[in-house]
């Protein structure tokens, strides 16, 4: 079972119990993820995380890894056709009416091919154990967030990343092993999937390695000034060896190197148990917020699973999860798809379910993260889409820069309008006036304003974009610029205005919610083809297959 690929994937939570009306207790042993061992890539691991942090365990014989990531390390210097005049959505219209898409590849698709902005992998910790000490099978202990390696002839090695201290600890059994290395991001020829290229492209000097005794470390220079380290410390404790290591950056403290000596230090002198306990406490405060019942073990497994992805990856002040969450590729590359911010479908429908489950500070996460970059967002609406309020890239950076790709999704400009809808749905689920009033209002209203402005009334009177698209039919071929408006983007669009007169009402502001509502209305009804199927837009139905289905935005969510 490929744990990673199942991150972005939702599962709809319509059998949550509340807390209170069913027994919300930890997840039982038969839904941990169990993997045979040998494990020999990366995306086939045991995450680990704490929001912050992650780490990927996998290994084989007497050789145990764990890739180490962190949520805020990338490299974030853009491509040159960011910058160009012609980058804005009139040329882009005028290169759609063209058929020009040698044009739209330039400014759009060869950025993308760009190495950066990227996710950038922090390294990994290599063990090599004892000879005596082989690895047969991996678990992930859902209940306490702790992975495990266990060995032959029994004994475990036990690792967490601790979520109440930026650190991870790993306990090995048993003999001393042979080796405790640290690795530096690779130099390997990219291949680990779309867009990657090797780590070597982005142009960093050599890191810095260093050792003092038992504390090893390595300091990297990145970009823009950007530095990071990551440091391990080891010791012998009762027929046992302890690890803390952690990964630190210039953005906490300008030397990051201390800093980091200072965490291991201070884990290793707590201790595995002692630093246990405060963490084992907050999963299990996790867990409580709501149980399922469910008949299938298959998908009840796989539910849980996921949840599991938001309380280690997924934490107030911290990023929220990205395309690889805290999980970035190890294997010499960058990450596929950059790691970043997929706004057409992947972060939506990874945040889409925390209501329900009661994971409320997880999902706040990411609303919180959408509300600090409201400057990237007004910028971007006034250079790229010549209007006021703001909008969201379809595809981003840490930033909230835009990365482009595929331009009918990337420079959507109906991407922010379901982002929205967590907003509104967050104000629902909570009933706190206070966010309304100073989040969720303001941040949707800024968007309801550049998106009016784009909206232009054709002969009948109905409001339409200068371009539509349905993320991601016909790919990334002229064929994908749909009649306006596309049923996915009049569905994003009628509820995202729609939730607007909600908030307008409950925010006091009646005359706003009589436009927004005026919005709503002029956008007209669903393209809806003879049999009662929901088209694609005015003119196509869905004949084929396809990953995204967003022609039924409408129906879910």
């Amino acid at each position: 079972m490929n744990a990673l690929r199942t991150l972005c994937c939702f599962v709809a939570l319509t059998a949550v119990l509340p807390f209170g009306l069913a027994a919300a207790e930890l997840p039982d042993a038969s839904l941990n993820l169990q993997l045979a061992a040998p494990v020999t890539t990366w995306d086939e691991a045991v995450p680990l995380g704490n929001g912050l942090l992650g780490g990927l365990l996998w290994g084989e014989g007497n050789l145990l890894r764990l890739s180490l990531d962190r949520g805020d390390l990338w490299d974030l210097r853009t491509p040159p056709q960011i910058r160009e005049p012609g980058f804005t959505y009139a040329n882009l219209q005028q290169l759609v009416r063209e058929k020009n898409q040698a044009e739209i590849s330039r400014l759009t698709d060869e950025p993308y091919r760009h190495p950066t902005p990227t996710k950038i992998p922090a390294g990994r910790l290599e063990v090599t154990l004892d000879p005596s000490q082989q690895v047969e099978r991996f678990e992930l202990n859902l209940a306490t967030a702790e992975g495990r390696a266990g060995l032959a002839g029994g004994g475990k090695i036990e690792v967490f990343f601790s979520a109440a201290q930026p650190v991870a600890l790993a306990r090995i059994p048993g003999a001393e092993p042979k080796e405790i290395r640290l690795r530096v991001p690779g130099t390997g020829s990219g291949g680990t999937g779309p867009d990657s290229h090797a780590v070597a492209k982005l142009g960093y000097p050599p890191a810095q390695p260093g050792r003092d005794g038992t504390v090893q470390w390595f300091v990297q220079e990145t970009a823009d000034g950007l530095k990071y380290c990551v440091c391990v410390a080891s010791r012998r404790e009762a027929e046992a060896t302890l690890l803390a290591v952690t990964v630190t950056s210039s953005s906490d403290d300008p030397e990051p190197l201390q800093l980091a000596r200072q965490r291991v230090a201070a884990a290793m002198k707590t201790g595995y148990e002692t630093s246990f306990a405060p963490h084992a406490e907050w999963w299990t405060r996790f867990w409580s917020q709501s149980a399922v019942r469910f008949p299938d073990p298959e998908i009840l497994r796989h539910y849980y699973l996921v949840r599991y992805f938001h309380g280690a990856a997924s934490r107030l002040g911290s990023p929220p999860m990205p395309l690889q969450g805290v999980w970035t590729a190890d294997a010499g590359a960058l990450p596929p798809w950059k790691g970043d911010y997929h706004n057409d479908l992947n972060t939506q429908m990874t945040y889409m379910a925390y209501q329900a489950a009661g994971h409320f500070d997880e999902g706040r996460c990411f609303l919180d993260f959408n509300w600090d970059l409201l400057p990237a967002y007004r910028r971007f609406a006034r250079d790229f889409f010549g209007t006021p309020g703001a909008n969201v890239p379809g595809v981003m950076s840490l930033a909230g820069d835009p990365l482009t790709g595929w331009a009918q999704y990337s420079l959507s400009p109906t991407m922010g309008p379901w982002i929205g809808h967590l907003f509104y749905l967050h104000w629902r689920y909570t009933a706190d006036d206070d966010f309304l009033r100073t989040r969720a209002y303001p941040w949707c209203r800024e968007l309801g304003q550049s998106l009016r402005a784009l909206l232009q009334a054709d002969e009948q009177g109905r409001l339409k974009l200068p371009l539509s698209s349905s993320p991601e039919i016909h790919n990334n071929s002229l064929q994908a610029w749909l009649a306006p408006n596309s049923n996915y983007d009049l569905f994003c669009l009628k509820m995202f205005f729609l939730s607007l007169v909600e908030m307008a009402d409950a925010a006091g502001d009646p005359a706003a919610a009589k436009g927004w509502a005026d919005t709503a209305a002029a956008l007209g009804d669903w393209h809806v083809g003879p049999s009662g199927v929901l088209m694609l837009d005015a003119n196509e139905e869905l004949r084929e297959s396809h990953r995204h289905l967003s022609n039924l935005m409408g129906l879910y969510p």
